[in-house]
């Protein structure tokens, strides 16, 4: 027998390729939101920044060429001027209203639908409803369906059990428009409560009821407090959202009686007195107060995530 030997094979190198670095990485998971970034740049910050260069300009749309620039005299022409006053004074009062009233009557209903019952889902679907109407719609809706007079429903009610047949628009125009924006509001802060009932501790609370805890304690010392941050941010949400709000004041009483709050007035400054660098700078305002109260919002969100995190 002759014995075989074979040669040793060589060892083929084995090619690694570099590793990108971490801040091309970076790129590479941010260059899919590029496109979106830059067409909300393009859509939100650049008319803003034409907008913060009007309000630096006296300029009347009817007379184009006496344009000149003023400084901070528009933002002192808001901050001074009556009628820009107390549309301010109005929109403070028309939002802490809404949100108020909203805010209780969201609970109320949360505490509801956190029960078990028969239908509660088509119950929960019919009462999210509100909120998912177009806002000139539900104005149109509260304006001649209801408040009508003549042929609206609370009247026609009214009329069947022998009441009066009171002009609720022009008897009492700010709360008519708080109503509606209360009607519809209301279905947002009762989704956000909800969301905090449910991720409520069930077992601190049965340990709570076998020590002999009443449901109002429950609520009080439980429920209130867990709550909280929630309350915060349907209020901070809310604020935002009602303190622009221009369908329902336009719609229902065209900013009359007292109602005309601070984006109807601006409105009534640009498209009816031509006003454009008055607007914009009563346009910058606005948008700054809205930053403010929604820096507060994020920070409501941030803290709820970390609690959630925690908890989990």
């Amino acid at each position: 027998m002759t014995a075989t030997t074979t040669a040793p094979v060589a060892a083929t190198p084995v090619r690694t390729t570099p590793r990108p670095s971490p801040r091309l990485r970076a790129w590479a998971t941010r260059a899919p939101l590029l496109p979106a970034l830059v067409f909300m740049v393009v859509v939100t910050q650049l008319p803003f920044v034409a907008t913060l260069v009007i309000s630096f300009f006296d300029w009347n749309a009817l007379y184009p060429k006496a344009r000149h620039f003023t400084g901070l005299d528009n933002y002192r022409d808001v901050l001074t001027d009556p009628d820009l006053r107390r549309s301010v004074g109005t929109t403070v009062l028309l939002t802490a209203a809404v949100v108020l009233a909203s805010l209780v009557l969201g609970l109320l209903l949360a505490l509801l639908l956190d029960r078990r019952f028969r239908g509660r889902g088509v119950v929960r679907t019919l009462l999210i409803a509100p909120f998912l109407v177009v806002p000139v719609a539900a104005a149109l809706l509260w304006k001649h369906v209801l408040y009508n007079p003549e042929y609206g429903l609370l009247n026609g009610l009214l009329h069947y059990v022998g009441g009066p047949q009171p002009d609720w628009i022009s008897g009492t125009p700010l709360l008519a428009i708080e109503a509606a924006l209360v009607w519809q509001w209301t279905p947002f802060m009762m989704l956000i409560l909800l969301a905090g009932l449910q991720s409520r501790d069930h077992e601190q609370i049965e340990a709570a009821r076998v020590d002999g805890a009443s449901d109002w304690q429950i609520f009080r010392h439980l429920t209130l407090p867990h709550l909280r941050r929630y309350l915060e941010l349907g209020a901070l949400l809310g604020s935002i959202y009602i303190v622009q709000n221009f369908d329902a004041v336009f719609t229902i009483t065209s900013g009359g009686l007292g109602t005309a709050n601070l984006p109807y007035t601006v409105y009534q400054s640009f498209y009816q007195a031509h006003e454009n660098g008055l607007a914009s700078a009563a346009g910058v305002l606005v948008v700054i107060g809205s930053i403010v109260i929604a820096t507060f919002a994020l920070r409501v969100v941030s803290s709820l995530f970390r609690e959630e995190v925690a908890r989990a």
